[in-house]
């Protein structure tokens, strides 16, 4: 039996709209009826998490930042903050690489440097908080992860600034023009196995949804591990299962036949990460 299931964001359950995939309401509804706890794994900040999830944040589970601040039911569970020094010398590094910004992610706030339109508009997608300071090294908060928003992609280019630090922090590319800096040895699967153990849930009697390289290690936390069709090609080669992109929720809507074995199902017809999760609920 699923006792748990955490999700990805951008790229899983938000389509290329930026919008949460049609149906989930319902889908959740179900989740709660049964027990499930749903929670939302992304790298966006908790603040920004509680506004997309805005009626039912009380009920959900946010892993946050990467798995550097974890909140259920309203209740503090992880927090996995980043050392001060070193966040010092990451931002430095950030900012001497081309094209690029640092974004440095406190409990309380983000904070940036510049006010350069194009990262004000990134931010602001992801930052319910965000300040403008002129010193990041200055600043003082309890700093869960420092992050770049590299315009010539953070995969090829901000990626290899950072090699030095690989032994000291953990980097992951997050998408397309993000790359994120968090403790050594924190993520989202780490996140994860620390709610498995807080809360007694199993590696078998969790799912988790991806998309990104920054979803790798969520992949290993869970038996029930989806990548999006969409996904980065590394993604699908750990997740055990695919299912259909962020953009085609609903597709098998018309399936309504009693799914008595769903991860067979699931694999063998690609269905969406919300379609599984219902054909699921439907087989429980």
């Amino acid at each position: 039996m699923i006792k748990l299931i955490a999700t990805d964001m951008d790229g899983t359950l938000l389509n290329s709209n930026n919008e949460i995939q049609h149906g989930f309401y319902d889908v959740f509804e179900k989740i709660q009826e049964k027990g499930i706890i749903f929670a939302a794994a992304s790298g966006r900040q908790y603040y920004n998490l509680l506004e997309r999830f805005k009626g039912i944040e009380d009920k959900m589970m946010f892993i946050a930042e990467n798995g550097t601040f974890v909140v259920y039911e309203g209740k503090e569970l992880v927090v996995n903050s980043l050392d001060i020094n070193l966040a010092r010398e990451l931002i430095k590094v950030g900012r001497q690489i081309e094209n690029s910004y640092v974004i440095l992610c406190g409990k309380n706030s983000a904070y940036i440097e510049s006010c350069d339109k194009r990262l004000i508009e990134q931010t602001k997608k992801y930052y319910a908080r965000y300040e403008i300071v002129s010193d990041l090294t200055k600043i003082e908060d309890d700093i869960l992860k420092v992050t770049i928003c590299d315009f010539l992609g953070s995969e090829n280019n901000s990626n290899k600034y950072y090699d030095d630090y690989r032994e000291k922090a953990q980097i992951a590319v997050s998408g397309e023009i993000w790359l994120d800096i968090t403790a050594k040895g924190i993520n989202k699967g780490v996140a994860i196995e620390e709610v498995q153990e807080l809360l007694n849930i199993k590696k078998e009697e969790t799912m988790v949804f991806g998309d990104y390289l920054n979803d790798l290690e969520m992949m290993k936390s869970a038996y029930h591990s989806y990548a999006m069709e969409n996904a980065h090609e590394d993604l699908k080669k750990v997740a055990r299962f695919i299912t259909k992109s962020n953009d085609q929720d609903g597709i098998f809507q018309a399936c309504q036949a009693d799914i008595r074995n769903p991860l067979r199902y699931a694999a063998l017809h690609r269905i969406t990460a919300s379609q599984f999760i219902r054909r699921s609920l439907h087989s429980s």
